[in-house]
């Protein structure tokens, strides 16, 4: 299967977000002295980012229809408050690239995993030797990251 240029530039741009999103948030956690309110805000601008996005391009009739969705679609909302409270509170105490490599290797694992179970119908990958290299890859860096 061919992966779109366009696709794989906005993925890499998104990682680059995360990296910049991060101190950001730290920044705001120190300056508020709460990385729990410093999350907070940052979910808040979002959302209100995000909610007016969806009705300027006339998809805000979706929000009626979530109410009817499994409760488990709704888990990505706690798992993306506890990445942002969890990158604020530590990135203090590990740096930017040490936090990064960690999340990274977190987000590898679970993506071979996702992957094999082909998780909320995506299609099934094979785990993979390549794929396993590219993990302990990433486990490396997080390693040398430290020294």
């Amino acid at each position: 299967m061919q992966i779109p240029f366009v696709a794989v530039i906005f993925v890499i741009l998104a990682g680059a977000c995360i990296s910049i999103q991060a101190p950001i948030n730290a920044a705001l956690g120190r300056a508020v002295q709460s990385p729990l309110v410093a999350a907070a805000i940052s979910f808040a601008v979002g959302f209100v980012l995000l909610t007016l996005a969806a009705f300027a391009s006339g998809d805000g009739r979706g929000f009626a229809t979530a109410f009817r969705q499994d409760w488990k679609l709704w888990l990505g909302g706690i798992l993306g408050a506890f990445y942002v409270w969890t990158i604020v509170w530590t990135l203090p105490r590990m740096g930017v690239v040490t936090a990064i490599c960690a999340m990274a290797l977190g987000q590898m694992v679970a993506a071979i995993i996702l992957d094999r179970v082909g998780a909320f119908g995506l299609p099934v990958r094979e785990v993979s030797i390549p794929r396993i290299v590219a993990a302990l890859m990433v486990a490396g860096g997080l390693v040398l990251s430290r020294f």
